[in-house]
Formats: C-alpha cells, structure tokens, sequence
C-alpha cells in the first residue's frame, strides 16, 4: 500500500501531518487544539481516528505515517485505534462537514501542500453555496491562513494560499484594520526580558541565560525558523559589529546586526555553555559532536532546538512575567516580537528600506502592510482627550 493511498491527493501525508501538528502543539490549550483540528477537519475523537489510521505493515513509508498519527493523537489527546479504512479526515458532523478544507481537498484531488490561491477562492466559493456565513467563512479562512503561516515557517509549502484580500472577498472581518496578533509595548517586551532573566526553581543558570538569549534575539525581528536554524558559525563581526547569518523562506541570508542587549545575552549564555573546546551537542542521529558547526541554541539535553519548543518556552515566559503580560501569555507567539520589531522600529523614525532589510521581508509591501495593520500608538489616538473633555467637565 502506498502513503499517499491513507491520504487522498496528498504526496506526503506523513509530513503534511507532522507540519500541521507542530503548528497545534504551539497552542498550550487543549481546547484550542481540537477547536482548529475539526475547523480544518481532521478527527478530534477516538471513532473517527480509527477509521483513518491503518494498520502497520512493516513498510517504512507506512511506519511514517502511524508515527505522525499516534503524534497527532497525542497532540489532541484522543487515544488512536488501529482499523483498515482509507479515506479522507474524518471531521464532525455538520452541514458544512464536506467543507472543512481538508475534506474539501481530499474531495477535490487537491494536495493542500500544492494549494494555490485560486483553490482557496472556490473553496470560499463552495462555502457560502453550503450556506456559510461571511462570519464563518472568515473564520475558517482564518485558521487554514494560520496553519499555512505555520508550514511557510517550517519549508513544507512554498507560499500560504490562504493569505488573500479579505476585504477584496467581502468577509465581515475585512474591516477590521487591525493584525490578529498581539502587539506588544516596550514595558510588554522588556517585563518579558526580565521574566526571562529572573532564576527559577530547577532551572541552572545556562537555562536562564537562554531563555534571555532567545527573548533578546526575537527582538531583533527573526522569524522562529530563522532562530532554531542559527548555527555558531553565523555569529560572526562585520563592519566592526557583532551580526548574525540568518536563513530566511526561499534560502536567502540576510545579516542581522545584534543589538546591545541581544549581544550581552547570547554571549554571555554561549560563555555559560562552552567548555573551553567546543560545546557537546546531540545529532539527529544521536551522536554528540564538539565541532565548532554547532546549532547556536540547545535545549538543555544538547538539541537543536523546534519552533514548537521556543513557542511552548516564550508563552511559559510571559505566564510568569505578572500583570504587564496577564493579557496577552495566553497568545504569545513568536510573530508577536517580530511585529513589535516592525511597529517599533518605524514608530522610532526608522525608514522602512531599512525595516524590510531587517527582517527579510521580498516586499517593502508586505513591511508596510505589518506596521499599518498593527494597532496603532495609544498615543497618536484623541481619546484621551475627548475623555478629558467630558469627564473633567462632568465632575
């Protein structure tokens, strides 16, 4: 039996799976989780993965994807029984169960590794056919345009299909102005750097000065796939300044100058690290290695670090950091640190040439388009001055 037979029209089921699983395991709510996993419909409960998985059968292609569905399982939390049926995600029942856009791919011979934009128009198409509401359309956009961010991040698709025109489209979110994620302040970024940097119980000081490393690097506008694939090597001196090689989508590099603060933390956690020869990392295949080629950040037990990991440590981070991030632990993300990068930035006078330079972005479009859907400065807003109009003269 082939792989791609368990999953109809896609090429990779095992690592479309994997992707989309890393991207739920980045929701620390389980909850959250299995509300995404039916929206794209894939199963949520023990019946329905039952009927997707299949036995084992000695084949490795076949072993990948059991192991990417018992992953999924558990990133769920449902408990996987093996059966002997192919076909299409399982989802829940519902009126619109046919266009949950995994289910629409399956039915449709789409691979949603290979999705154009187009595919994604007559998807929203055959929603409001199905009687979907603008709302509901804009909300399942929503999610496919997030899990497609994901697996851009990650190199398993080679543009998000899903980043359309909302208001072009006539959804009743299209006039929002705003971005979804959060935009941090400076006391927000900075209580996150404290709370990074404050001991915590079995956490060895290498532990803390990499929490700081990573929080302090994230400010300079990396994306987290750019930060887990730093290698010592990148770290280098240019022009008289410390600068990092980083790696962005299409394999282009770009130089990232360390700021004060970034470059304090990440030397003093690789002083923390070394041994004097080299630091003692894990492989991929499970041998250690104290070659200067080594990842720039490790976990604690010497491995490369994921985007999941990072995102797992930033939102643990701000759940500790007290009042100034109460609000906003829940959805931290690491997009998050590359926005405020962006608003910061062009709210301090930088030109926006140099903002996309930056964070490497192929559009001085896409640069603008970040600042401007971002809230704005509550200080360039007049609503504290009609406050002060009414209240004071009110009392």
């Amino acid at each position: 039996m082939g792989e791609s037979e368990v999953w109809p029209g896609v090429a990779d089921p095992a690592s479309l799976l994997s992707g989309i699983t890393e991207w739920l395991t980045g929701y620390g709510n389980q909850q959250t989780r299995r509300t995404y996993a039916e929206g794209l419909g894939l199963p949520v409960t023990t019946a329905d993965i039952g009927a997707w998985i299949r036995p084992r059968i000695g084949a490795p292609a076949q072993d990948r994807w059991t192991d990417a569905v018992a992953a999924y399982a558990q990133a769920v939390v449902i408990a996987p029984k093996p059966a002997g049926r192919a076909g299409p995600p399982p989802a829940g029942r519902g009126r619109l169960r046919a266009c949950h856009w995994l289910r629409w791919c399956a039915a449709n011979g789409v691979d949603p590794a290979m999705a154009t934009s187009a595919q994604v128009k007559t998807w929203l198409r055959d929603l409001e056919s199905a009687g979907a509401a603008p709302s509901t359309r804009d909300r399942m956009l929503a999610t496919v345009k997030t899990m497609y961010a994901s697996l851009a991040d990650a190199g398993l698709v080679a543009a998000n299909p899903a980043a359309l025109d909302r208001r072009r489209l006539g959804l009743a979110a299209a006039t929002a102005s705003t971005s979804a994620t959060v935009t941090l302040t400076n006391r927000q970024v900075a209580a996150l750097h404290q709370a990074a940097g404050t001991p915590r119980r079995g956490a060895s000081a290498c532990d803390v000065a990499r929490s700081v490393a990573i929080v302090a690097l994230f400010t300079l506008g990396l994306r987290v796939s750019e930060l887990c694939g730093l290698d010592c090597a990148d770290l280098h001196v240019t022009r008289g300044r410390r600068a990092l090689r980083v790696r962005g989508k299409g394999g282009k590099v770009r130089i990232v100058y360390l700021s004060v603060p970034a470059e304090r933390a990440l030397m003093d956690y690789l002083a923390l690290r070394a041994d004097g020869t080299g630091t003692e990392v894990v492989t991929g295949a499970g041998r250690r290695t104290r070659t200067p080629d080594l990842p720039l950040l490790v976990t604690r037990g010497g491995r490369r670090f994921t985007r999941q990991a990072i995102w797992q440590l930033l939102r643990r981070i701000a759940a500790s950091a007290g009042p100034e991030l109460a609000g906003v632990a829940e959805v931290m993300h690491p997009h998050s640190l590359r926005h405020f990068y962006v608003t910061a930035a062009v709210e301090a006078g930088a030109s926006l040439e140099h903002v996309q330079a930056d964070v490497g972005h192929a559009s001085i479009d896409t640069t603008s388009g970040v600042y401007d859907h971002a809230a704005r400065d509550p200080a360039r807003s007049a609503v504290d001055l009609v406050a002060d109009a009414w209240h004071l003269n009110g009392n």
